[in-house]
């Protein structure tokens, strides 16, 4: 009596064999979001106190446009991280008000980090069959960005946005007196709340420098 087939298998270690891998660096992506997040913080840490922006036994009306002109750029000075975070905050409530436009940008954002930026350099993207090389990935995703911004009502909701948040800071600007604010003489020029996009940008640049 012929004995039954036996169906050959194969026991592989964890570390043997060709694991997918995932769809993004996820140590540089990771390095990236914690520069990010410090850097954040770290811009916050440095704004004014809020009691000192909404004081209003401070506000008062320039006399003239020279004296609301140099009331903004003391304020401007002494206020830039307060000021940062409230365009963050308009921006933030415009967006939360258009859903459509916060989708697509969240979309295009996640192009450009899952497609491009921190993508494994040895992982070509193939859609349907053809494989794009990085160049071509770059062109669509620069053709894509240009579209969302300026063919779409996502560029006119972000110019509006930004807007009113630079009318609302320059008439906060113009009407509090600044004589009772103090600068800081050692204070760095790069600090504040904008700061963290060089780091950000330290943080993308090897993944961005392998594809170049």
């Amino acid at each position: 009596m012929a004995s039954p087939a036996t169906i050959p298998m194969s026991n592989q270690s964890p570390g043997g064999g060709s694991q997918p891998q995932p769809p993004i660096a996820t140590p540089a992506f990771r390095i990236f979001l914690s520069r990010l997040s410090t850097s954040i913080r770290h811009g916050l840490s440095q704004r004014r106190p809020w009691y000192e922006l909404v004081d209003r036994t401070s506000m008062a009306r320039p006399d003239n446009l020279t004296e609301a002109v140099s009331r903004i750029r003391r304020n401007f000075s002494y206020f830039k991280v307060n000021y940062a975070a409230f365009l963050a905050v308009v921006l933030a409530l415009s967006l939360v008000t258009h859903p459509f436009s916060l989708l697509v940008l969240l979309s295009l954002l996640g192009a450009w980090l899952f497609l491009y930026l921190f993508r494994p350099s040895d992982q070509p993207l193939v859609v349907f069959g053809r494989t794009f090389s990085d160049r071509e990935i770059l062109g669509l995703l620069v053709v894509m960005t240009i579209v969302v911004v300026f063919l779409t009502t996502v560029g006119s909701l972000l110019i509006s946005a930004v807007m009113i948040g630079l009318a609302l800071v320059c008439a906060h600007g113009a009407f509090r007196v600044p004589e009772d604010l103090f600068m800081d003489d050692q204070e760095p020029a790069n600090t504040g709340f904008l700061s963290f996009l060089g780091n950000a940008a330290s943080a993308a640049a090897p993944a961005v420098a392998a594809r170049v």
